[in-house]
């Protein structure tokens, strides 16, 4: 998961580790996960076999990232998730992102590249733009995406906010705020107090003690990445793998031990605030950061990453998403290394791009995966990162020829020169077979301002996965 898609594409490579001491090909176990044949045949043995597993089994997750500032160049607003009929096909939307401070504390307010105060609670909404159809008022405490999510939650009783701390650009000060019993107590503290009890710093009329009370229903940690490098100025230790442990520890006792100071809802229970994580595909980013069977035992369920195993920072055009692969990275890779060291399949959730990675001046012909590029491709927003939306125009117009490999679960564009690999409905509700199939907790999507107005691919992978 990214702050910002810039430095998605100028430091993704950091992100999986590809560099000299772990090349993509020791990404991949092939001998311990399906082969490409079988590859094949899984989307349509999938539904026999997960309508037999599908009996008795909690819903799939479908866990959305909504983008703090996609509300701005994009335009893309909390209403808009319910205009496309996307919230009713929701679990979970993962607020993205909040922030750590140098103290090790969460903090919000209106510093440039740091807290965006006036995006999160601040902003006023007019009728127009507000999922309940009324404007806000100018002595409301609680304005701006927050209140629009309020507004949302009422609309669908059953749907979860969640608060995801750090990303990419703001997983800084992770490893400071872990590091002691004392700042982990400190810093889970802070989260709770300013997410979970919802007191919001004062801004003008907004904010106060309580102004976001009830609106998160749970914590979403995207630590990138423990125990290994990501962004330039993120800070990183050995110890960070234990640290994590204990830092997932703290926040589940905490949660817990505030769910016991509410009321009991009319079923008697006491409501159960939600524990997260996003985290990561490369097997040497698993073992230095992550103690898998323990952080399990607290965490409600992880996201897994299933995007960006290449991309435009790489020199070869090559796949970034694809179910299966053969010496190299994978969902099917991803979700068996998880397995392996003692993740609960139903506690794994497949992370589905809604953008795609691109390369121009492809050049030796062919189909164009494989070959050799100048650069990222020319975008919207950031070179060598589209939003599905935009690369749907692409493969409607004519002038790319849409590619399949139909046997690994991707596709591509290509029109001789520029190439994008893709997710479209195809491929996902192939992945949502693969869901069902192995008995996994459900799909997690970055990011659903991608997605068409219409919200084509979440209704794939909501047909795909099934409704119970």
């Amino acid at each position: 998961m990214r702050r910002r898609t810039l430095s998605r594409l100028t430091i993704a490579a950091v992100s999986l580790g590809l560099v000299a001491a772990l090349a993509p090909s020791a990404g991949a176990d092939p001998a311990a996960g399906p082969t490409a044949s079988r590859a094949a045949g899984a989307a349509s043995r999938a539904d026999g076999a997960a309508q037999a597993g599908d009996q008795g089994r909690a819903p799939y997750k479908r866990v959305g990232y909504f983008t703090q500032w996609g509300v701005y160049g994009r335009n893309f607003q909390v209403k808009d998730l319910e205009t496309s009929g996307t919230a009713a096909k929701l679990t979970h939307i993962n607020y993205a992102f909040g922030n750590v401070s140098p103290q090790g504390t969460c903090f919000t307010g209106n510093i440039p590249g740091e807290a965006d105060a006036w995006a999160d609670y601040a902003r006023p909404l007019d009728a127009a733009g507000s999922v309940d159809g009324v404007a806000d008022t100018a002595d409301q405490p609680l304005a701006g995406n927050f209140n629009q999510l309020r507004e949302l939650k009422a609309k669908h009783p059953g749907l979860k906010v969640m608060i995801s701390l750090g990303g990419w650009s703001w997983s800084t000060h992770f490893s400071d705020a872990a590091r002691t019993a004392a700042s982990r107590k400190a810093f889970v503290s802070s989260c709770i107090d300013l997410y979970i009890k919802g007191n919001l710093p004062v801004d003008g009329a907004r904010g106060g003690a309580g102004a976001a009370a009830g609106l998160f229903d749970g914590i979403d940690l995207d630590w990138e990445w423990p125990a290994s490098a990501g962004d330039a100025d993120t800070v990183f230790r050995p110890e960070d793998k234990q640290n994590f442990t204990a830092l997932v520890r703290e926040f589940r006792i905490q949660l817990d031990a505030y769910a016991k100071t509410g009321r009991r809802n009319g079923g008697g229970e006491r409501k159960h605030y939600e524990l997260t994580a996003f985290v990561p595909t490369a097997p040497a980013k698993i073992d230095a950061g992550f103690e898998v069977r323990k952080i399990m035992r607290d965490l409600d369920f992880v996201n897994l990453q299933g995007y960006d195993f290449h991309g435009s920072w790489e020199s070869t055009t090559a796949q970034q998403s694809a179910l299966f692969a053969r010496d190299d990275f994978s969902v099917d890779q991803t979700v068996g290394d998880w397995l392996r060291r003692g993740a609960p399949a139903r506690k794994l959730v497949v992370g589905m791009p809604f953008y795609g990675q691109g390369w121009t001046g492809v050049t030796g012909g062919g189909d164009g995966l494989g070959r050799p590029a100048t650069g990222p491709a020319p975008a919207t927003w950031a070179n060598g990162y589209e939003d599905y939306k935009a690369l749907k125009k692409l493969a409607d117009s004519g002038s790319y020829a849409v590619h399949r490999d139909r046997r690994n679960g991707h596709a591509w564009l290509f029109d001789g020169t520029t190439l994008w690999t893709y997710d479209d409905p195809q491929v996902l509700r192939t992945k949502s077979a693969y869901v069902r199939a192995k008995g996994l907790g459900g799909a997690m999507f970055w990011s659903l301002d991608g997605d068409t107005p219409d919200g084509e691919l979440i209704t794939a992978v909501d047909r795909g996965l099934g409704r119970r």
